[in-house]
């Protein structure tokens, strides 16, 4: 498996930031580092713990963004990076626009959203 990146548009209010952003389709939330959510002024609602994949607990601050790729944008929940962490794209982002990542081909396509 390779990796997949894509440029996504992140706002509040009337700011927007262009940002490469590594997709983790693993990850449950979109974490936006330091630099991106400083510029846009966006705080903190919550705070919640993580485990790393080595098994360290980490505390992260949760707050809002408005995240758009191909024409569709949402405003969804995100982690807010500290120095040294990566743009991550994660599932409740792509759920929300209703896009998967196909890891065949390392795209993210449209969702076939059921109702049931």
């Amino acid at each position: 498996m390779g990796l997949t990146r894509v440029t996504v548009n992140v706002g509040r209010g009337r700011k927007a930031i262009e940002t490469d952003c590594l997709v983790d389709s693993g990850a449950t939330y979109t974490l936006l580092p330091e630099r991106i959510w400083k510029r846009l002024g966006i705080e903190a609602i919550d705070e919640l713990k993580f485990t790393l994949a080595d098994g360290r607990v980490i505390t992260r601050r949760l707050s809002e963004a408005w995240v758009e790729y191909g024409g569709k944008g949402r405003t969804v929940q995100v982690i807010m990076g500290e120095k040294g962490d990566e743009a991550l794209l994660g599932a409740m982002t792509l759920e929300a626009l209703g896009l998967v990542l196909n890891p065949f081909t390392r795209e993210l396509m449209p969702m076939r959203l059921m109702l049931a």
